[in-house]
């Protein structure tokens, strides 16, 4: 018998409920409840009665307390979140684990927020105005969170926005992927059975996007967390009441400069697994290479080789290294968008064939032309585009052409050739000998242009969920 989620919405009535299947074979996983304008309109209200009540905000210590034994409670559970993980979204069980391990540190991460948070000084008594005064600051919860949810990292990025909410003090509701909603519902399950009063943590899933709107636009919402499209997000920004405070990661393109010089080895093996990493379905997976003429093809083939070796298939299964795309649709996508850049004169050096309905073949593409919808979007698949260059300046004006913007890399044992590439290519991080997918939950990680806005990594989001507030005290003794 599969597994039913409660709608997380204290009071709330029902209107219905989806069921949730596995991409890669459509399994029947789990269903889950969902709600309505009117469940949408009770989540809201129990969430801002809490935080116009100061009466019943959670103190710092209390909120540590729930982290600290959510985090254990995690950690008891690892291999059931791990599978269960896999399973919804289709990343592989070995990277799975590895996001049930950040989720776990992610919420140790916002106890040491709590812990380091503080405010500061203001200098006064420098001149006459400012004379027998102190000011400081302190910080204070901004009001109702918002977070809507992505489906690649159904658990850890649940973490990245609900974890710094419960940190900041801000009741919060989230909103999942509707394809991945468990992990997060299992999530603040387990915020409950630590000790989470149920109101300051609610989980929806809508009946439909009406109702998604109505929770993102409403007045009473102070912060506005999205993890997703562009098109959704940019959308969802345009909505939101005067005052709304709101932080978007969208996708990228994730370029890569490679020099003549670089580790090729060391390059390929890098590059290969975050090109191939969860299908591909990751904002900073390496997607556009730029590699100097002279290495070009041998770079291209000796990531196609690395590919033709890894597992596809069922992503609950230990030794599989490429999973399904998120939905059939998907995959047909990808399929289409290969044999457009194909068809426009791109070399296919492997891959580009289906495997399943829900799975496609490690792809790598050689000089795929400009026009081609490939080089111009995100492809969110498993595929890996090597472009040639003779001079670097024209890589990263090819690198920079789109309206996106996020992680960047350059592959060189020259410190110069690298330091140029950090200063001219558009991104808010460049990794040095390292691919663009290169994460850890406490680093800034920033979407730019069509991108995103605002800055992610747990002490960033914290940060932006709370208002720094001013005490300015005069004294004759001062």
């Amino acid at each position: 018998m599969t597994e039913h989620f409660k709608l997380l919405v204290p009071g709330a009535t029902t209107a219905g409920s989806v069921n949730v299947t596995a991409p890669y074979d459509g399994a029947h996983i789990a269903s889950i409840e969902t709600g309505d304008s009117s469940a949408v309109e009770t989540a809201l209200n129990n969430a801002y009665e809490l935080f116009i009540n100061k009466k019943l905000w959670l103190s710092a210590e209390q909120r540590i307390d729930v982290l600290e034994k959510a985090a254990d409670i995690m950690q008891s559970r690892f291999d059931e979140l791990a599978v269960e993980a896999a399973r919804e979204g289709g990343k592989p069980l070995p990277d799975s684990k590895v996001e049930v391990a950040r989720a776990i540190d992610g919420m140790k991460n916002c106890v040491e927020v709590i812990r380091s948070s503080h405010g500061t000084e203001i200098p006064m008594g420098k001149n006459a105005a400012s004379m027998n005064r102190l000011a400081f600051t302190t910080h204070e919860p901004i009001g109702v969170v918002v977070a809507v949810s992505a489906f690649n990292h159904p658990l850890n990025l649940a973490v990245h926005q609900v974890g710094p909410a419960i940190a900041a003090g801000c009741p919060v509701i989230i909103k999942p992927a509707e394809d991945t909603p468990l992990s997060c519902f299992r999530l603040i399950n387990i915020l409950y059975e630590a000790g989470l009063p149920e109101a300051w943590c609610q989980g929806i899933v809508t009946t439909d996007h009406e109702a998604a709107t109505q929770l993102v636009s409403d007045n009473r919402v102070s912060f506005f967390s999205f993890i997703g499209s562009a098109r959704v997000g940019w959308m969802l920004r345009s909505k939101l009441a005067p005052g709304t405070r709101c932080a978007l990661e969208h996708g990228g393109v994730a370029p890569v400069i490679v020099s003549h010089d670089a580790d090729l080895d060391d390059t390929v093996a890098l590059l290969s697994k975050a090109g191939f990493y969860h299908a591909g379905q990751v904002c900073v997976s390496v997607q556009r290479v730029y590699a100097e003429r002279s290495i070009a093809r041998n770079l291209a083939e000796k990531i196609a080789d690395t590919g033709n070796r890894m597992k596809i298939g069922d992503p609950t299964q230990e030794d599989t290294e490429i999973g399904p795309l998120i939905r059939h649709a998907e995959t047909d996508r990808v399929a289409e968008w290969v044999r457009d850049a194909v068809d426009k004169g791109a070399e296919l050096i492997t891959g580009g064939e289906k495997v399943s309905d829900s799975c496609y073949q490690a792809t790598v593409l050689f000089k795929p032309p400009a026009d081609a919808t490939i080089s111009q979007n995100e492809i969110f698949g498993p595929v890996i585009c090597v472009y040639e260059y003779d001079d670097i300046d024209e890589a990263i004006e090819q690198a920079n052409s789109l309206d996106v913007a996020f992680q960047a890399a350059v592959f060189s044992k020259n410190i110069d050739t690298c330091m140029h590439a950090f200063k001219q290519l558009d991104a808010s991080a460049v990794m040095v000998n390292d691919h663009t997918a290169f994460r850890v939950d406490w680093m800034p990680f920033a979407g730019l242009k069509h991108s995103g806005h605002g800055v992610g990594g747990i002490p960033h989001t914290f940060k932006d969920m709370q208002i720094e507030k001013m005490m300015v005290i005069r004294s004759p003794s001062l």
